[in-house]
């Protein structure tokens, strides 16, 4: 595990990488430095062929509440350009990470994920939410457009009118409404979220891992391509995982009436 002063830690088990943000006092607030480590920390796991599943929590209350405001209002009057450079610089790298490495990303929204934070569970592939948390698009709250990803990501999730909906009038919405939205895989007992996530995120990590990475490249790609684009980069995917270790140990286990044993290659 990284150093534990770190304010996000990563840690490694079975093919599977936690990235938690760790900065409770703050309700895992993001100040420069978290996403500087948070950046770091996604780039890593994205290369390491060893990680076979991500998983994105907080610590305490909070999954993360999103920008550091009492940063954000010292930066306003001692270098307000920082404050907007950030989106390219930090936000806009984290969610194209989270939504397009080679693997799954489950977020395990553990507390409130506000702004930013809730876009970054937004971008993962599936969510398993704490039943004492929920989600708050909070950007016009404080008058400012949306950002990481969440005009991309909210639409598809729940529709375009209700996204708007959300964004206009920020409030929290609690884990069983985000379930009944689609914004929430599944709603899960606070006591029980961590081994439910653990269970699967193994499952995942077990699982033929290119097929996975090339099944949410292909969802992603034909939200915004033509059929007949999305038709092509699909043979583009199959013909990847069609010559993957994984693929022929597959066939060899249907014709052997056997479970097939995935490594990720």
């Amino acid at each position: 595990m990284d150093d534990q002063t770190s304010p996000v830690l990563v840690a490694r088990a079975d093919g599977v990488a936690t990235v938690t943000f760790s900065r409770p006092e703050a309700m895992n607030s993001l100040d420069v430095a978290t996403k500087e480590a948070l950046l770091a920390a996604l780039r890593d796991v994205a290369a390491d062929d060893a990680v076979r599943c991500v998983v994105l929590t907080g610590t305490g209350r909070a999954f993360t509440v999103g920008q550091d405001l009492k940063e954000h209002v010292r930066l306003l009057g001692e270098d307000p350009e920082q404050l907007w450079t950030t989106v390219s610089r930090h936000y806009n790298p984290v969610v194209e990470l989270i939504a397009t490495m080679d693997k799954p990303v489950v977020a395990s929204v553990n507390g409130v994920a506000a702004g930013a934070g809730a876009a970054f569970a937004f971008a993962a592939d599936l969510r398993y939410v704490a039943a004492s948390a929920g989600f708050n698009l909070a950007f016009t709250g404080i008058a400012l457009s949306c950002d990481s990803g969440t005009s991309w990501s909210l639409p598809r999730l729940v529709g375009p009118g209700r996204a708007k909906e959300l964004l206009y009038f920020p409030r929290t919405v609690p884990a069983q409404e985000a379930l009944e939205l689609g914004l929430a895989t599944e709603v899960v007992a606070d006591e029980e979220l961590a081994d439910r996530v653990a269970e699967v995120a193994r499952t995942l990590a077990s699982g033929p891992t290119r097929a996975y990475g090339a099944v949410r490249r292909a969802v992603a790609f034909s939200s915004s391509h033509s059929l007949a684009d999305a038709l092509a980069f699909e043979d583009e995917m199959m013909t990847r995982t069609g010559l993957s270790e994984d693929h022929r140990t597959a066939v060899q286990a249907f014709l052997a009436k056997e479970r097939p044993s995935f490594t990720g290659r």
